[in-house]
């Protein structure tokens, strides 16, 4: 907690006393073009309860309309409904802005446009700033999928939003344009994916951070019916778990005050504060989203004493960001903002009656030295519901997931250097030092190969996030972080001039590392840039969607493809940690 008496604190809570919500799945309409699912989709202001001991708290949330009953959109309020999707399967989502023209978080707005130095993005020099939404505007939204195969015009990019009162951001774009309002906007997604649980979320430029946190997020499922023979918990034993961290005033209602610190005080799982869920004595599918706006959290699944000889229940890992990997037995894991874990729980040996707590523990927030609360318990399964039929699930280590080929790297492969660079504490960070608003500066071939070396000079870890493509971690390589950012500063300070910009490999400090256990051999599109370190990540077949979807016009990519590239601190993106990149037809 925080010694700030100013700064908000929640009240103190009773844990393990609302049952833990599943958020409800929205119903496509296969009618409205050939081929496809349809999702309409509105953002809509609503009210929540986050837990049986506060009032309801006005919030905003994603509603999908019903084919089958337009009276009864599906959603909660908070958050939004699941969108199950088939491999290869097109989906075409029609998103609404239907949300107040004043933020709910209007004093950050306020604050943005007021030139605050910690908020408002000020590039070095010779860059100027620019503020990141129009003065007539307060709101402004566009739903990203995060970790989709997507053509950029319907990548949900922060350019592309739109506001409530149909103001557009300067690369607004919609499919299919006859059919959408101006505060509307119709997206179309391949589902060229592997099986994995991704997810969509608000993107608005500049107002990400505050837009996620008001609940404008949601889960985003790809399937493959080959799934059903792998052994894997399903149905109701399969279950996802959205983690987020939040404030709450006396009455219930939000309290954003990373304006004021780093982090919230209060852990939320699926909307609800310190949830429970009773289960079955049988294995179970956890299926993890770190949907913080900052938090790290390093997760365990303890038991009380006498259960088991270490008093932590061991697990599998059998997926991240991108889908299935190899198993991996463990008994704790550290995931960022937006990366996504895979797990499968064994409770079957526990005697009944037993209480899982999952906890958190070793990871401050800013991860790995920040002061921001600490939370150290964040819900509880509870073994007390009788077997309601036997486990016909395969054992985690007899399961025969598809494996994870590594990417073959070359001596002449293509590296890319991007330096997370803050030219002062608290002060704006870019990538290369240059603001997210100038024209991009990269271009990559299409279908090529490259090496991405996040070079992280900071105290801070930064989960790096890459629209399009997935990725492998290939090593990190510790730095004389002091040296290389002062030698940074130079080469700023002289002009830019490339001929003159630090030589990375003068300021190891160590030999390279290996990926951590739970990220070799995986498809990830988000990674941890380790404070003090580079990271490396190797991105295969540079190669956007180029096909008609649905039978759209102008529905595929074109070249010269843009898209982005972000920390997933959502503080830190709308404080311009965030560049464009571009594919070139080779």
């Amino acid at each position: 907690m925080s010694a700030d008496a100013s700064i908000p604190q929640t009240p103190p809570l009773a844990k393990y006393v609302d049952p833990l919500p599943l958020p409800l799945t929205a119903v496509p309409d296969p009618s409205v073009y050939p081929g496809a699912d349809y999702y309409d989709i509105a953002m809509r202001p609503g009210t929540w309860r986050f837990h049986r001991d506060l009032g309801p708290a006005r919030v905003w949330g994603y509603w999908a309309a019903d084919p089958n009953d337009l009276s009864k959109p599906i959603g909660m309020g908070y958050l939004g409904p699941t969108i199950n999707a088939t491999v290869d399967r097109p989906i075409v989502l029609m998103t609404r802005n239907q949300l107040p023209t004043t933020h709910l978080f209007q004093y950050v707005v306020d604050q943005i446009r007021g030139g605050n130095a910690q908020l408002t993005p000020i590039p070095p020099p010779p860059y100027q700033t620019e503020m990141p939404f129009p003065a007539n505007v307060n709101v402004w939204n566009v739903v990203h999928k995060h970790g989709g195969y997507t053509a950029p015009q319907s990548d949900g990019m922060p350019k592309q939003s739109f506001s409530p009162d149909g103001v557009h951001a300067e690369s607004y774009s919609t499919l299919d344009p006859s059919r959408v309002k101006p505060n509307e906007a119709i997206f179309g997604y391949t589902n060229h994916e592997h099986p994995s649980m991704l997810w969509y979320h608000d993107h608005g430029m500049g107002l990400t951070s505050v837009n996620v946190y008001a609940g404008l997020a949601g889960l985003y499922l790809v399937r493959d019916p080959a799934e059903a023979s792998l052994g894997l918990p399903q149905g109701e034993f399969e279950v996802p778990l959205i983690l987020q961290d939040r404030t709450f005033h006396p009455d219930g209602s939000l309290a954003y005050t990373m304006t004021e610190r780093e982090g919230e005080d209060t852990p939320v799982v699926n909307g609800k504060a310190f949830p429970f869920l009773a289960v079955e004595p049988r294995r179970y599918r956890l299926r993890f989203l770190n949907a913080s706006n900052e938090r790290f959290w390093r997760l365990k699944f303890a038991v009380p004493p006498g259960v088991l000889p270490e008093r932590v229940l061991p697990f599998w890992l059998i997926g991240t960001d991108g889908g299935f990997r190899a198993p991996l037995r463990m008994l704790n894991f550290l995931f960022s903002s937006a990366e996504r874990y895979d797990l499968i729980v064994d409770f079957s040996d526990l005697p009944m009656g037993t209480n899982v707590t999952l906890t958190n523990y070793n990871a401050p927030v800013h991860f790995p030295g920040g002061v921001g609360p600490e939370i150290s318990e964040i819900m509880q399964f509870q073994v007390t519901k009788p077997l309601s039929g036997p486990d016909r699930t395969r054992r985690p280590r007899e399961l025969n997931l598809p494996a994870v080929e590594p990417i073959q790297v070359a001596a002449d492969t293509r590296r890319r250097e991007w330096v997370i660079y803050q030219h002062e504490m608290f002060a704006t960070m870019t990538l290369n030092a240059v603001p997210f608003a100038a024209p991009s500066q990269d271009f990559i071939e299409a279908g090529s190969t490259e090496i991405w070396e996040y070079i992280n000079p900071n105290h801070d870890a930064h989960p790096m996030h890459v629209h399009l493509v997935n990725f492998q971690v290939l090593n990190r390589q510790p730095i004389d972080a002091f040296g290389y950012q002062a030698a940074y500063e130079r080469w700023i300070d002289g002009g830019r001039r490339p001929a003159d910009l630090p030589v990375l490999a003068d300021y190891f400090t160590g030999p390279p590392i290996p990926p951590d256990p739970d990220e070799a051999l995986c498809r990830k599109d988000t990674v941890k840039a380790y404070a003090e370190m580079v990271t490396r990540i190797v991105i295969q077949e540079f190669d956007p969607p180029t096909e008609t979807l649905a039978g759209i016009p102008g529905s595929g990519a074109e070249f010269p493809a843009t898209y982005i590239h972000h920390c997933h601190i959502l503080e830190h993106e709308d404080d311009d940690l965030m560049r464009p990149w571009t594919i070139e037809r080779a």
